[in-house]
């Protein structure tokens, strides 16, 4: 529930605080003296687009705290915490804050969190009702939810839901694989043909650069030749061998004169000696390795060209044309293949579709027997509400042309007759602002046994009734609120005879700054605030006697 709001240059407000608890809270105050704002301060806090035109003259920020406190811990709001790993206490704690340039900052429990989210945990927390609210009643979108609510029948949702996400997932895979058979059949004729080509070449990876570092060898045989015999004459003969047996020589005439005093000269020279002759041995044999074939060299060239010819048409590196022979492969293994392939996958959207249908139909006969019991209960509640001889019922129609979706097969809208003799029809055309709320409040009192949101708000829902309607109406908000809490925004004064909590929304001016403020009533003040709904501004004692009447019979 709801126990602390903190409201900070909101329009009218500059700053505001407000405890609240369980049971039935009241807002009254003249027109005009900004319950509105408590709404758009609530609405705000709870993920409602950030409007600048909120912040109060003169201020450059606002800012709304909202303090939560008994949220079910298995509640969808928890679980949505935990998806987006967000820390949560048994206080849930949501502050907001707008400036005037349009940024806003968004904590729950000092945890930064996306507007779109809060909009998404506020709906978790507090349900906001209008006497025309879109969201509500009128909305016949909305109409099955309300139903599947009120059944309790979420196992037989949860394994629509699976079977609907099965189903869609199969029809998918069958609805791919068909398209490239297809495709692949299409293609058929190319693909044998470019098969054709790429095994009769036979590409390799790496080839092209083995072959053009082949040709360029080869195309340069001539020079290398050369090259390698003058480095091989330069060796022999009278070149760079002569010499180092020359030295030698001198040398040993050398040793001969001091005993051996250079043998060690003699011995690197000798094993230079042998060295230059392994050298001139391995040039020998690397010019008998080297050689120009004319022939192979236009042999080499014209695989070069079929390949990158081959890699023109297929838009890819000759290094790349490997893959592209596998690839085809493959999709010709499709082709012969996928005929087994598709016959699986279409046995399995059967089975999917079988599967999905027999829960459809198990989910179907739940809401046919909650739509029985809801159309009594409701019936039966609206005989307290005054409306003795008006009809209600779910009526329950399958999805057009066979739809499916993750809610089944069914379309629910609910249907009223407010006289009797008169025909069923759409509660939009058929129910006035007074006998929309009090269907509404019919269908919440039913709805609030069976969980869920445990803070309401109704806005001015009591708009147009009097009398016996409008105390009906509050002894059923009173009802709604023994389960939670409930608060209403009400001119009723029999509404308001009902509350437990009643707040006084004044509007004042001082020094040209005009301010809103909600004062917590006593039970004295009650009673004169109601005399005031009574009989307008100038209170009388007959008004004070109804009021304490009213209170008394509440």
């Amino acid at each position: 529930m709801l126990t602390h709001l903190l409201i900070n240059n909101v329009v009218l407000i500059e700053k505001l605080e407000l405890d609240f608890s369980n049971g039935l809270t009241v807002f009254s105050g003249e027109t005009g003296a900004g319950k509105s704002i408590l709404l758009d301060s609530l609405g705000f806090v709870l993920g409602a687009k950030a409007d600048t035109g909120l912040i109060r003259k003169g201020s450059d920020k606002m800012s709304v705290t909202a303090v939560f406190e008994g949220v079910e811990k298995e509640s969808p709001f928890y679980a949505l915490c935990g998806e987006n790993e967000i820390e949560t206490y048994d206080e849930i704690i949501i502050r907001r804050t707008l400036t005037a340039d349009g940024k806003s900052k968004i904590l729950i429990c000092d945890q930064p969190i996306s507007a779109k989210l809060l909009k998404e945990l506020g709906s978790y927390l507090v349900e906001i009702n209008g006497q025309f609210d879109n969201h509500g009643l009128l909305n016949t979108s909305t109409h099955i939810d309300f139903l599947d609510a009120f059944g309790g029948y979420q196992k037989a949702l949860d394994e629509v839901h699976v079977a609907y996400s099965r189903m869609q997932s199969a029809h998918k895979k069958l609805q791919t694989a068909s398209a490239d058979y297809q495709s692949a059949v299409e293609k058929e004729d190319m693909l044998r043909h470019y098969l054709a080509e790429l095994e009769a070449l036979h590409p390799q990876k790496g080839e092209e650069d083995t072959l053009n570092a082949k040709r360029r060898e080869m195309m340069s045989a001539e020079k290398i030749l050369e090259n390698l015999n003058e480095a091989y004459q330069s060796l022999q003969g009278q070149g760079l061998a002569g010499h180092i047996r020359h030295a030698m020589g001198s040398i040993d005439k050398a040793n001969r004169l001091t005993d051996g005093k250079f043998d060690n000269v003699a011995e690197a020279l000798n094993t230079a000696l042998v060295e230059l002759d392994e050298v001139s041995a391995q040039l020998e044999n690397a010019s008998t390795s080297i050689f120009y074939d004319q022939n192979q060299i236009n042999t080499i060239e014209e695989r070069l060209f079929a390949l990158k010819d081959l890699a023109r048409k297929h838009r890819c590196g000759v290094d790349d044309l490997a893959d592209v022979l596998q690839k085809i492969r493959a999709d010709l293994v499709v082709v012969e293949k996928n005929g087994d392939i598709l016959a699986a996958l279409s046995r399995e959207a059967d089975e999917a579709d079988e599967l999905y249908r027999q829960k459809a139909r198990v989910l179907h006969e739940c809401r046919v027997k909650a739509a029985g019991e809801l159309s009594a209960k409701v019936e039966a509640e609206l005989k307290f509400l005054k409306m003795a001889k008006a009809l209600f019922r779910v009526v329950i129609t399958p999805l057009e042309n066979g739809q499916a979706t993750s809610k089944g097969t069914d379309d629910v809208f609910f249907e009223v007759a407010t006289n009797e003799g008169t025909n069923f029809g759409t509660l939009s055309k058929i129910a006035s602002g007074g006998e929309l709320a009090r269907f509404m409040l019919a269908i919440k009192v039913n709805l609030a046994a069976k969980g869920g949101v445990k803070t309401l708000i109704f806005d001015e829902i009591d708009a147009g009734l009097s009398g016996a309607a409008a105390e009906s109406v509050g002894n059923r908000l009173f009802k709604l609120a023994s389960a939670g809490q409930v608060f209403v925004v009400t001119h009723s004064p029999q509404v308001a005879s009902f509350s437990q909590t009643h707040f006084k929304v004044v509007k004042s001016t001082s020094n040209g700054m005009t301010q809103t403020d909600v004062l917590r009533l006593s039970d004295a003040e009650k009673k004169e605030e109601i005399a005031r709904m009574l009989s307008g501004e100038i209170i009388s004692d007959e008004a004070r006697a109804a009021a304490e009447k009213l209170i008394k019979t509440a």
